[in-house]
């Protein structure tokens, strides 16, 4: 069972317990010995700075209404992205994915999720790849999309970096469709996990993260189903309780 405590990815950072793809939620993520991975969003601002945030309108994380695409980063961080969350917190802007790179590089690995919507932002990827490269984390991150135009740009792009389909359901032509992406991560929802799913995708070298896994009976079932596959969630401490309760 000693994998287990490799296999627990903080969604949006620790989404249940801090406002969602802020710096406070990356810290608490990184509170917890067990959090190897951080998910977050990245999205493009007016000026070509990726920043992170999963909706590409800011009324419902921030204080501020209208598109991401349209501030430049420094509005972006000008805007409050924690007050909708909790009124105690201090006040914090939407940070630049370069941000939250120096805040966790050593401390866990990043599954940056590219909001392209089928191309909205022309130039995303090519702007990540660029970051992850100045970085040196270009062997130590993970690019997802539900877009597939999106991670065929960042293969022409690099050949270095991961790439990871995301998706909800299991189709027949899965496998192909990652083998033709040169994908070796896939992100799929909980639901469509499966033993056979899991050596198919063993046997092909291609690692799984189930999303969003909120619920400590069906984070102990997956685990037990096989202990590789990266558990996604909101509550890093609710991982952290299936943990003991599978130890006991």
């Amino acid at each position: 069972m000693s994998d287990i405590t490799h296999s627990c990815v903080a969604h949006r950072g620790a989404s249940g317990l801090a406002p969602e793809n802020t710096m406070e939620a990356f810290r608490e993520a990184l509170a917890f010995p067990y959090v190897e991975w951080i998910e977050l969003d990245v999205q493009l601002s007016s000026d070509g700075i990726p920043v992170v945030i999963h909706d590409d309108m800011l009324k419902r994380t921030t204080d501020g209404s209208g598109r991401v695409a349209d501030f430049t980063a420094k509005q972006l961080s000008s805007l409050n992205a924690v007050s909708w969350y909790s009124k105690q917190l201090p006040a914090e802007g939407i940070p630049s994915l370069e941000e939250v790179l120096d805040a966790t590089i050593g401390r866990c690995r990043l599954n940056i999720e590219l909001k392209t919507y089928g191309g909205r932002y022309p130039g995303l990827e090519q702007k990540v790849v660029e970051l992850l490269y100045k970085k040196g984390l270009q062997h130590d991150s993970v690019l997802t999309s539900f877009d597939s135009g999106a991670l065929q740009t960042v293969r022409q792009l690099s050949k270095d970096i991961r790439t990871g389909l995301i998706t909800d359901l299991a189709p027949w032509t899965l496998l192909t469709d990652l083998q033709r992406l040169d994908a070796s991560f896939l992100s799929i929802g909980y639901a469509s996990i499966s033993s056979a799913l899991m050596k198919t995708m063993q046997d092909a070298n291609i690692t799984v993260m189930a999303w969003t896994v909120n619920d400590i009976a069906m984070m102990k079932r997956l685990t037990k189903l096989d202990p590789t596959i990266l558990i996604c969630t909101n509550y890093p401490d609710r991982f952290g309780q299936a943990l003991r309760e599978l130890h006991e």
